[in-house]
């Protein structure tokens, strides 16, 4: 059920183009994208970076070996990612190869990119939960993950599926859009868990990677978003806004 939270959110999210206008307006998204990127930052510490030094103190001064190069390497897998898919961000912005494939599609594509690592970030603690004690994770732990990811979700899904909608698509198909794209987010989860709970010794590198690719995506794509455009303050506070929320639910829950 933990792995399902952070998709139930960007369907839900999604369902609001049932509900809403056809359009968010820009500082509205601004403030949504700088809540994202809060959440994300925060959960890629307390919920990864942390319990990957933890889980490699036995390494004594050269605990941080996994964490530095588990985040590095989470870093180069969506930088490659990031380059080999042709995708579009909401500003209009094209990244990748040149592609011949529709507008909407590149959309899909760009938010798939950014569900990944959340996708990769439940599934990493909640392998860790299921793996014992010994690892640092407890399942009140990976359930604040998933509880907060999907909280950031539920703008996102709206995020991703307004503009469809103000396009002149349909509404149904504008919401099935919107979900396909928070699908990755549970496949990316399972495999996580099955490649984490292979071989336990691992986990602190594949923490450290979650986290490394959920930095990735913030540093790349949110934090630009939330920023562009006319001087505003609205992300910046929702940025704290998001991050004060997942430290809270991290340390409470946890």
């Amino acid at each position: 059920m933990g792995i399902l939270l952070p998709f139930i959110g960007t369907a839900s999210g999604a369902a609001m183009v049932f509900v809403l206008r056809d359009r968010i307006s820009d500082g509205v998204q601004r403030a949504l994208t700088g809540f994202a990127a809060g959440v994300m930052v925060a959960a890629s510490f307390w919920s990864l970076l942390q319990p990957a030094l933890e889980g490699a103190e036995d390494m004594g001064k050269l605990s941080f070996v996994p964490a530095a190069f588990g985040f590095l390497a989470g870093i180069g897998f969506l930088l490659v990612l990031d380059t080999v898919t042709p995708h579009m961000h909401l500003n209009e912005q094209q990244e990748g190869p040149r592609s011949s494939l529709k507008r909407t599609t590149k959309l899909i594509l760009a938010v798939t990119l950014h569900n990944i690592p959340e996708g990769m970030a439940v599934g990493v603690v909640y392998a860790g939960w299921a793996a014992g004690g010994e690892t640092g994770v407890g399942q009140a732990a990976a359930f604040a993950l998933a509880l907060g990811i999907a909280l950031q979700n539920f703008p996102e899904g709206a995020i991703v599926s307004m503009p469809l909608r103000a396009a002149g698509m349909p509404k149904a198909k504008t919401f099935w859009y919107g979900v396909l794209s928070g699908v990755v987010e549970p496949v990316a989860a399972l495999i996580t868990i099955a490649a984490a709970s292979a071989v336990v010794s691992v986990l602190p590198y594949m923490l450290a990677f979650a986290a490394g690719a959920m930095f990735y995506v913030v540093v790349e794509e949110l934090i630009p978003e939330m920023s562009e455009g006319r001087h505003s303050n609205h992300g910046t506070v929702t940025f704290s806004l998001g991050f004060v929320l997942m430290m809270v639910l991290d340390v409470a829950l946890g």
